[in-house]
């Protein structure tokens, strides 16, 4: 049975994530950043037994250190590693550089880094060694952003945080192939979570539709789709790659 983390899975995309590779069969880590109640709430829908929850600031090395370690005496090994967690555009997180203050524009962008993508590659070293250490073929899929292509004026950190993202993907690609891990990302564009319920009501919502030609917005459902495709054997030669996800709306 393989064993799975997914980081950031209280509830949203980690959440659709979490629940698809239960219903696959996989066992799954649900890790929570500080909000176990709703980590519970994931946990109660997966499929099948065995689960477990792991929560910690994964910005703390330290405690990232200790997530893996507290998933791994749980499981015995890893096979698949999903990062996930994030923290998303949103008011408590703008910072256009020509309309936010100094202190402002340090804090966020010293946080949006941390989470968005030096804790991914903590989590990813850590989880990597695990796997090469036990000799268990594995696959990492990485949670990026349309906005690493496109530009994100008003979150201009997260732009850039999610750029690197991908170009690490790439980059742990090609030096854990000879260990038979693929490491892809997948790129989605607006997805229709729980935070963004409120947006997509209000006066812009249209708009927001209006960019994919669809006319519609993604679901986390799709992301799901997409890691379950990710992590599975006949998805081996895939790695290195960064899907796109985002309805047409941004191309490359």
């Amino acid at each position: 049975m393989p064993h799975a983390l997914v980081t950031g899975a209280s509830r949203g995309i980690g959440r659709a994530i979490a629940v698809a590779l239960s219903r696959r069969g996989d066992q799954v880590a649900v890790h929570y950043g500080s909000d176990p109640a709703a980590a519970e709430e994931t946990l109660a829908v997966l499929h099948g037994e065995g689960h477990r929850l792991v929560g910690g600031d994964l910005a703390d090395a330290e405690v990232a250190q200790g997530v893996v370690d507290e998933t791994l005496a749980a499981f015995g090994s890893l096979d698949i590693l999903v990062n996930n967690a994030a923290i998303a555009p949103g008011d408590d997180t703008y910072h256009r550089v020509d309309e936010t203050d100094y202190a402002t524009w340090t804090r966020v962008w010293r946080r949006m880094v941390d989470i968005d993508l030096l804790a991914v590659a903590n989590v990813s070293h850590l989880v990597a060694n695990a796997m090469i250490a036990s000799g268990t073929p594995g696959a990492i899929v990485n949670i990026g952003s349309r906005g690493a292509q496109r530009g994100e004026p008003d979150f201009p950190a997260y732009g850039a945080a999610k750029a690197g993202l991908h170009a690490l993907g790439q980059s742990l690609a090609v030096a854990l192939a000879p260990h038979g891990i693929a490491v892809s990302t997948v790129a989605p564009g607006f997805i229709a979570t729980e935070r963004q319920e409120v947006r997509l009501a209000g006066p812009g919502g249209e708009a927001v539709k209006a960019q994919s030609p669809f006319g519609r917005v993604g679901t986390p459902e799709e992301v799901a789709a997409a890691v379950l495709y990710l992590t599975s054997a006949e998805a081996r030669w895939a790695s290195g790659a960064v899907l796109d996800l985002n309805g047409a709306s941004h191309l490359r």
